[in-house]
Order: structure tokens, then C-alpha cells, then sequence
């Protein structure tokens, strides 16, 4: 492995005053952990920017119809058209952290969704609009990967699992505030299409909103430091042990460690993905692509994408489909917090375990109230008050349940399950296949709402939700509080994989 000369744009310059840290300077715990959390909340920014994206075009849909003349299918690839985006950034973004490094790229992504966040509140074409929200989603897909990347090689392993658990919290709280931002623009303006500040409609105002957040994880990554266990593997052990001790870890032992887990390594290739002697893809790669397609499947992203529509499908107007959207971010938030205390207590696969019964019960109870409605003259599902009562309930606890499970484990499994050699390469491909398995239930969902009403569709993320059970029973392994340099042997799923293909 070669020791190129340290750079300033990684190591010096990321400073500011956060390398001014001796390895034998004697550190209180809580503020070496106050370091950390300050490090993987600025990662987590990135997580903030999907959520608000989510959110500002969940209130936009109808408005971006009227403005554009598309019709449904059109429509739904406007929607999904960022989640394009976001597969092409996934998959790139691994191999771009391995050349560059970790917080160089965020920078750039910082950059983009700026960008992006202006051009697409700016768009008069659907055209324009569609490749805005492209480059915005090629960000989102690149720092949804960089994030747990990140999070998970500066985080100790006991606390891991919690500071990795901070992108899914950012997430929902960037949904939360899409949604209320959608609510009281429209309420101001009167309504998504009406005209506001400047002569523009509403719509736009929502996308442009997305710039403050965009621009504070532009001048947060500025103020961080690079990986450490990147820095190691660049030759860069110095400023690694300066890192490690500032977040109060033994950072002599930690060097020693990624050293050892480096020792005779090359530079991250796509044919690390390979058990080694075979062209067979390593079994602990299909485990990371089957959780990330599994968490689009059970359609957790209608909900926030479409759920304006959704509800006005149920009867609701604009104005109870927004407060209804709010209601539902709000629980969002709530409940991961659960999440978070626990899952570095009880462990990830609990958590998914718990997860997967719980949406699957309630999906199927939504299918079974949509089922049972009525059809109203305009072709709407009919429900009666206790009927709309039953639904909404099991609606925000299938949210709960998502919220408190699939929602931040998969992120923090992807971070720390793979070995330190292919982490940025599978990372990549598995976060890939979650950004095309959410493209693909995204603009499949309006069609699917025509073919077999709200009751089809339910049901069929409440079978995926019952199929990603056995999944995790059988093939994910818990990573609850070992380190990353322990994630070396994976020959236990080997078997764990015979048997889902049995089930």
C-alpha cells in the first residue's frame, strides 16, 4: 500500500481548531463523546436533506401536475425521478470516498444539492424539473451512503449503533419540517399552486426552502475532520491517533488495529466483493442488499412521498391531507427515538425482528379497512368516521413500527456489517439497491393505486413485511458492539443464506 504525502484539503484544513489534540493528552470521557456526537450530527445532516425532499414533494404532487400537464404516470416520474438520481450517487460513492476521502465528498455533495434545491423550485419545464431533481438525488444517494460510512469509522463501537441511529432521526425530522413548512405556505399563499412571494407559486418556495439546510451541511463538512480509519489506510497514522484520542478513545490500540485489519491490503476494489479464489459475490453482500430492498418493499415511502394523495384518496381535503401529513411526521420522530436507546442495549436484529410483525399487522389491518369502505360517486374509497378513526391509527402505528426498526437499523447495519476492505464498495451496491427498490415502488404506487385501490396496494407491503421475517431470522448476523475490525469472519452465513433459500 502507498503512503502518498498528507494534504491539506483532508487532513490540515479540516482542522480548524479540531486537531489540536495530543495522543497522550488526557481527555474527559463525556467530552471526547461530545466530539463524536458532534462529528455524526454533521454527517446526519445529509439524512436531513432526503427528508425534507421527501416531505417538500409529498405537498407538491398535485401542484406539479397542474403546472406541468402530466398525467399520472408522468407524474409518478417526477416524484421518483430523484430516487434515479440517488442510485447513480449510492453506487458512485463509495469508490469517489475510497479515491478522495470520506469529507471530500460530502463537500461536493453539500455542493450539488445546493444547486439542485434552487434549480428545482426554479424549473418551468418538466424537463428541467426532472433533471434537477436528478443532481439533487445523485447528492442525497452519495451522502446517504457517506453518512453511515462516516458515522461508523469515527463512532466507538458500544456507542455505535445510537450516533449511526442520529441519520434515520435526521430523516424524519427533515420529513417533519418539510411537512410543516408545506402546511403553513400553503396555508399562507392558499393553497400548493397559488401565487406567493415574488409572483411564484407556493410549490416553488417549498423546493426552494431546501437551500438553508443544504447550505448548513455545506458549513458543517467544512468543520470536520476526515475518517480516521480512512487516514490510516492513506499512510496518515499521526493525524488518525490525533482523531481518535480527541473522541476519547485509546487511540495507540485503535491505530494497531486498523493497521493489523489493513496489513497486506490493496486499494478498495469491486472485486472485493468476491469471496476470495471465486467470482462468487461475498454472502455478506447479498445480506446487505436483501435488508435494503426489504426496507423499500414494505412501502414506507408511500406514506411520506404521496401522502396528501393518499389521504384525499380516504376523503380528505388539501387542507386535513397536509395536517394529517404533519401528524404522521410528528410520530415518525417520536418513535425512533425508541430506537435509539435501544439498539446498542438489545441489538440490531431484535429491533428488525419486532419490526417486521409489527408492520406486517398493520398494513394488513390498513388493507382490511380499505377493503371494507364503500366507493364514492367521484370513484373514492368511502370510509365511515370509525372506519377513517381505525385507519389513520394504523397507519401512524405502522409508522412506529418502521420508525422504531427497519428505518434506522438498516442504515447503521450497512455502516458496520461489512469487512473494512470492500466497506465503501458494498456500501455502495447496497445502497444502490435501495435508492432503485424505492424508485421502483414509488412510480409503481399511482399505477398500482388504479389497478387495486388502497386495499391491494396495502396488502401487498404487508406480504413483504411478512417475507422480510425468516429474511432476518435467518440471515443477518448481530454487529451489537464489536468493532469494525471484528467484521472479518462472515463463513456463518454461508449457511444462514441456504436457509432463506429453503424457506
Amino acid at each position: 500500500m502507498d503512503k502518498p504525502a498528507p494534504r491539506t484539503g483532508v487532513g490540515a484544513k479540516a482542522g480548524v481548531s479540531l486537531n489540536s489534540v495530543s495522543p497522550g493528552a488526557s481527555h474527559a470521557r463525556g467530552h471526547g463523546y461530545g466530539y463524536v456526537i458532534a462529528l455524526s450530527c454533521v454527517a446526519a445532516i445529509c439524512g436531513f436533506l432526503f427528508g425534507v425532499d421527501s416531505g417538500v414533494i409529498n405537498g407538491a404532487v398535485d401542484a406539479l401536475a397542474k403546472a406541468f400537464g402530466t398525467q399520472a404516470a408522468g407524474t409518478g416520474f417526477a416524484v421518483a425521478s430523484v430516487l434515479l438520481g440517488c442510485a447513480i450517487g449510492a453506487f458512485g460513492a463509495g469508490r469517489l470516498a475510497d479515491a478522495l476521502g470520506r469529507r471530500p465528498t460530502m463537500l461536493l455533495n453539500a455542493i450539488l444539492f445546493l444547486v439542485s434545491a434552487l434549480a428545482t423550485g426554479a424549473a418551468h419545464s418538466a424537463g428541467v424539473f426532472i433533471a434537477a431533481r436528478i443532481a439533487g438525488g445523485i447528492a442525497i444517494g452519495a451522502a446517504s451512503v457517506l453518512a453511515p460510512m462516516y458515522i461508523a469509522e469515527v463512532a466507538p463501537a458500544h456507542i455505535r449503533g445510537r450516533l449511526a441511529s442520529l441519520q434515520q432521526m435526521a430523516i424524519v425530522t427533515g420529513l417533519f419540517c418539510a411537512f410543516l413548512s408545506n402546511d403553513i405556505l400553503a396555508r399562507l399563499a392558499g393553497g400548493a399552486s397559488a401565487i406567493f412571494w415574488g409572483g411564484a407559486p407556493t410549490w416553488r418556495w417549498m423546493f426552494w426552502m431546501e437551500a438553508l439546510p443544504a447550505a448548513a451541511f455545506l458549513l458543517g463538512t467544512m468543520l470536520i475532520p476526515e475518517s480516521p480509519r480512512y487516514l490510516i489506510f492513506r499512510g496518515k497514522h499521526e493525524r488518525a491517533r490525533e482523531i481518535f484520542a480527541r473522541i476519547g478513545a485509546d487511540a495507540d490500540k485503535l491505530v494497531q488495529e486498523v493497521e493489523q485489519s489493513l496489513k497486506g491490503e490493496h486499494r478498495p476494489r469491486l472485486s472485493d466483493l468476491n469471496i476470495p479464489g471465486t467470482r462468487r459475490i461475498a454472502p455478506v453482500l447479498w445480506v446487505g442488499m436483501g435488508l435494503a430492498v426489504f426496507q423499500q418493499f414494505v412501502g414506507i415511502n408511500i406514506i411520506f412521498y404521496y401522502g396528501e394523495i393518499l389521504w384525499k384518496a380516504a376523503g380528505a381535503t388539501e387542507q386535513w391531507a397536509l395536517r394529517i401529513n404533519v401528524l404522521t411526521g410528528l410520530v415518525n420522530i417520536l418513535a425512533t427515538i425508541p430506537a435509539i436507546l435501544l439498539i446498542d442495549r438489545i441489538g440490531r436484529k431484535p429491533l428488525l425482528l419486532i419490526g417486521s410483525i409489527g408492520m406486517a399487522l398493520t398494513l394488513g389491518a390498513m388493507a382490511f379497512v380499505f377493503n371494507t369502505a364503500g366507493v364514492g360517486p367521484d370513484g373514492k374509497p368511502l370510509l365511515s368516521h370509525v372506519a377513517a378513526v381505525w385507519g389513520l391509527t394504523a397507519a401512524n402505528l405502522y409508522i412506529v413500527a418502521f420508525a422504531m426498526s427497519w428505518g434506522p437499523v438498516m442504515w447503521v447495519l450497512l455502516g458496520e456489517m461489512f469487512p473494512n476492505q470492500m466497506r465503501g464498495a458494498a456500501l455502495a451496491i447496497s445502497g444502490a439497491t435501495n435508492w432503485i427498490a424505492n424508485f421502483t415502488v414509488t412510480v409503481t404506487f399511482l399505477p398500482l393505486l388504479g389497478a387495486v385501490g388502497l386495499a391491494g396496494a396495502y396488502a401487498f407491503y404487508a406480504i413483504a413485511a411478512a417475507v422480510s421475517l425468516p429474511f432476518v431470522w435467518a440471515a443477518v448476523r448481530e454487529t451489537k458492539g464489536k468493532t469494525l475490525e471484528q467484521m472479518k469472519d462472515t463463513t456463518n452465513l454461508n449457511q444462514a443464506l441456504r436457509s432463506v433459500k429453503s424457506i
